[in-house]
């Protein structure tokens, strides 16, 4: 046996191009997700108000310092369980008609759906990275890129 283990097993080579996506999944994507983040906004700035006021009543007030961080809390698990479930899109998104997939065709697993709302929430901090969306075939912006997900319409 020599000393290298990973002869043994088939190597894939590395994906060069992007996956085909037809051109109905993306009709309508960059519209439709504007509006679905205007209704994710108000759906976790409503819960994050709810468990503010849950918890500074709990703690008569003694939590006040503490809870201002509680809404870029909400909106992580907020995004991360509902991408994740069975769904595959926030209520937003669903109600949108529109669902997130990674590039290969898959769920989006907790942690990245997670970690792709934290993106998207830096990417608030520079707007005209947005604009990248406009010159990307498959309507993706840098979140996605970097998070390596995309976004379809549910019914196509």
């Amino acid at each position: 046996m020599t000393g290298d283990f990973r002869g043994n097993y088939p190597h894939s080579p590395p994906q060069t191009q992007a996956p085909y996506i037809p051109a109905a999944a993306l009709e309508g994507v960059r519209t439709r997700r504007v509006m679905a983040v205007g209704l994710d906004l108000i759906l976790v700035s409503g819960l994050s108000v709810a468990i503010f006021l849950a918890l500074f009543i709990l703690s008569f007030g003694m939590s006040a310092l503490l809870l201002p961080p509680l809404f870029p809390i909400v909106a992580f698990f907020y995004n991360g369980l509902t991408v994740s479930g069975w769904r595959m899109a926030t209520p937003g998104m669903a109600f949108m008609d529109l669902e997130m997939r990674t590039m290969q065709g898959a769920p989006v697993p907790f942690l990245q759906a997670a970690v792709h709302a934290v993106l998207f929430y830096v990417t608030w901090m520079f707007p005209p990275l947005f604009l990248l969306s406009l010159v990307t075939r498959d309507k993706r912006c840098l979140h996605d890129m970097l998070a390596d997900v995309v976004v379809l319409r549910r019914s196509a």
